[in-house]
């Protein structure tokens, strides 16, 4: 019997999905271990026939033949053929017995030799080493029990051909073993550039599809956060509306490729804005856009109702600047935002059917904030109560008196955003202006030390011209 182990296979169970042609699987630890049991059996032979080992030692051969088999039906039988703890107490089993074969044949040089390459080779392609550290360990065991049960006897030097199909035996094995060890390391190195392949395309599937989402909500999805399934709850949030007055008659006026450009330009824009303060995207509904402050991710009510206002005030601001470039572009209907905001409860998360959700708010805060948005002026934010108690002291606010609204039972105060306090009066940091054929909106805090004197040039540039055309 020939104790040497065979190579266990790193490979899992087949899987459902079929293999690609071509695709060489690694040697089954059935197929190493049959191979291996041959080579000592070889050897076994061999060492019989020419007198070198004792002839007791031929009961060896039929159970090398049996061996492998048995441990291939018993892992069968207990349903333990990619169980790695059954693997390597089968290999360290080999081990043992290998231990026990070396002082049985006497530790005939050329056979000993060749039979602790054939372990070595196994034991390192298995576990590397620690499992090479224990499989000596256990094989030293099995010498040294087998060496007191029976005490030691030293082999004559092995004749030439007990050397030769030592070596065979034992390059056939580790030669066999090796290519399939090799194919084994080309599917691995294969399967990686798959699943590189597979995780890029998935990274760029998700990045196109959280074009469909608010950042916040995707980015809590795929980092694990939130769960996609129909649930929701409540939370304080600060909730924004905007549409643009005159986009109706703008419509009448313009081809729809022109209109659905401005209109694409127009939410690029605000998108970006709403981002930087960090609000939720909620939607786009024909020239409105719904955004929410506090979830996924909330500052605390506080901050996120002053980040919802802020962003208010720098859309109003930036509107200037789109109504001036797209006048250029021959826009004669002069187009302005208005706006309404609100603070308080509302129901958040996932809402419609298992095969189709969409992540929204609703709540009467949410129909409050709209009916603002549609009773306010061209470049007017309204805030309801609540909102206005929060920013009071950092934005100066207007009373603008009451309101009716469905769902509430009082009458509702509400409030016309005017500014930052600080940026009231001589302490304002911007300056703006506009009129037939000239519009500026100038930023001071904003502009760059770098950029200073380049605007210096172009405003003294524009004075030249002005002066030049009386």
């Amino acid at each position: 019997m020939n104790a040497v182990p065979a190579i266990a296979s790193t490979a899992k169970a087949k899987s459902s999905t079929p293999r690609k042609p071509g695709a060489i699987l690694p040697m089954p630890d059935y197929n190493a271990r049959v191979l291996a049991y041959l080579a000592g059996a070889a050897i076994i032979v061999c060492g019989v026939l020419t007198k070198n080992f004792p002839a007791y030692l031929i009961w060896c051969i039929p159970a090398s033949m049996l061996w492998p088999h048995m441990l291939y039906f018993a892992s069968r039988y207990f349903n333990k053929q990619n169980d790695q703890n059954f693997r390597q107490r089968v290999l360290l089993t080999d081990a043992f017995i290998s231990g026990t074969l070396l002082v049985l044949i006497g530790f005939s040089l050329t056979p000993s030799l060749f039979m602790l390459l054939m372990l070595q080779f196994s034991l390192i392609i298995v576990g590397g080493v620690k499992s090479w550290m224990v499989g000596n360990l256990v094989c030293l065991s099995g010498v040294i029990i087998t060496s007191f049960l029976t005490g030691i006897r030293l082999a004559e030097d092995p004749p030439f051909l007990l050397s030769l199909v030592s070596g065979v035996g034992a390059a056939t094995y580790v030669c066999v073993t090796a290519y399939y060890t090799h194919q084994q390391a080309r599917a691995l190195v294969q399967a990686k550039y798959q699943i590189q392949l597979q995780r890029e395309q998935s990274i760029a599937l998700s990045h196109k599809l959280a074009k469909y989402l608010s950042p916040q909500v995707w980015q809590s999805i795929f980092t694990g956060e939130r769960d996609v399934r129909l649930e929701t709850q409540r939370k304080k949030l600060a909730v924004f509306f905007s549409d643009i007055k005159g986009f109706t008659d703008l419509a009448e006026e313009m081809e729809a490729e022109s209109l659905t450009e401005i209109l694409n330009n127009y939410f690029n824009e605000m998108s970006q804005i709403a981002l930087k303060y960090g609000g939720t995207i909620d939607k786009f509904v024909g020239d409105s856009i719904m955004i929410f402050f506090g979830d996924p991710t909330s500052r605390g009510s506080k901050q996120d109702t002053l980040a919802c206002v802020a962003m208010g005030i720098e859309m109003r601001k930036h509107m200037k600047i789109l109504r001036q470039k797209w006048k250029s572009q021959g826009v004669r209907t002069p187009l302005e935002i208005r706006m309404g905001i609100s603070t308080g409860y509302c129901t958040v998360g996932n809402f419609g059917a298992e095969n189709r959700m969409d992540y929204t708010i609703i709540g009467k805060e949410v129909n409050l904030a709209s009916r603002l948005e549609a009773l306010s002026e061209p470049g007017e934010i309204l805030v309801s109560y609540e909102t206005f108690s929060v920013i009071k002291d950092t934005i100066m606010c207007r009373d603008k008196g009451e309101i009716i609204v469905k769902g509430f039972a009082k009458p509702v105060p509400i409030y016309q955003i005017v500014d930052f306090r600080r940026d009231i009066g001589g302490n304002q940091s911007f300056v703006e202006h506009e009129n037939e054929g000239f519009a500026m909106y100038l930023d001071t805090e904003k502009i760059r030390a770098e950029e200073k004197e380049v605007i210096v040039k172009a405003l003294e540039n524009a004075a030249q011209k002005l002066r030049q055309s009386e």
